[in-house]
């Protein structure tokens, strides 16, 4: 072969390599535009929803919408089932036509007592002694009624008293006495509980336990089971000594028995 021939020889050859790698290059480019480009399935907010949103309520209340989008355009973390976030809350909004994903969400136990409160809901701290908070007894999560005796007329001592708000949730229990008593150095030191209640309820609740009202007041703990409420009804000291009484017998209370 001469010197010639043999520079054709490798050119062509070289040209035959350059043209296999130039056909594998747009092959695979190709291959990776076509992957990129397959849709997948995922869910964008429907409409704004704000931070605190439970996850249970975003299909319940039809706030996803399910749309499929190119591959490459997936957000981090985008969900593709709404089961994904049940059992978690809304840290930060989301707006809509957003993809919904879930490092906008956390735990129940993150968001604190935020995560009981909705609507008119508000969480209202009461003090009081160790027994009118239940101390020992009381536990997160509890159901409670307020009961009070309440002087009507400041200037006199004439009193009545009445169940003034029924089936508050207790948020944070009040410390044992054990334990309150080693905070405040006392066996009868004052604690304090954490209430749900709703925005009018907290001016009912202000009304009696404020410190210059004046008035007597505990909590009493519900039924964890079927829990029932009587009737409402007012009681004065008249009302308790005649309960129950015959008419010969109830001649004979004195009227000044109140």
């Amino acid at each position: 072969m001469t010197y010639r021939a043999r520079n054709i020889f490798i050119a062509v050859a070289l040209a035959l390599v350059a043209a296999l790698l130039t056909t594998f290059y747009v092959t695979n480019y190709k291959r990776n535009v076509q992957t990129g480009e397959d849709t997948v399935k995922v869910f964008v907010a429907a409409k704004d929803v704000p931070a605190g949103t439970p996850g249970t309520e975003l299909a319940k209340k039809h706030m996803l919408t399910e749309v499929s989008v190119a591959k490459r355009t997936v957000v981090p973390g985008a969900i593709s089932d709404p089961d994904q976030v049940d059992r978690l809350v809304l840290t930060q909004p989301i707006f809509a036509g957003e993809q919904v994903t879930a490092r906008r969400f956390g735990s129940l136990q993150q968001q604190g007592f935020q995560s009981k409160l909705k609507g008119t809901l508000r969480a209202y701290q009461l003090s009081g002694d160790q027994n009118q908070l239940l101390a020992g007894t009381m536990h997160d999560g509890d159901h409670v009624d307020l009961v009070a005796s309440i002087r009507p007329d400041p200037s006199k001592d004439a009193r009545v008293t009445r169940i003034v708000l029924r089936d508050i949730e207790v948020l944070r229990a009040p410390a044992s006495p054990e334990v309150a008593g080693k905070l405040t150095n006392t066996s009868a030191g004052a604690v304090n509980t954490m209430l749900a209640v709703r925005d009018t309820q907290v001016q009912k609740l202000l009304q009696v336990t404020a410190a210059g009202a004046q008035n007597d007041w505990t909590l009493q703990l519900r039924p964890v089971v079927d829990p029932a409420d009587s009737p409402e009804t007012l009681e004065s000291n008249q009302t308790v000594l005649s309960d129950g009484l015959r008419p010969s017998e109830l001649s004979n209370l004195p009227r000044s028995g109140r």
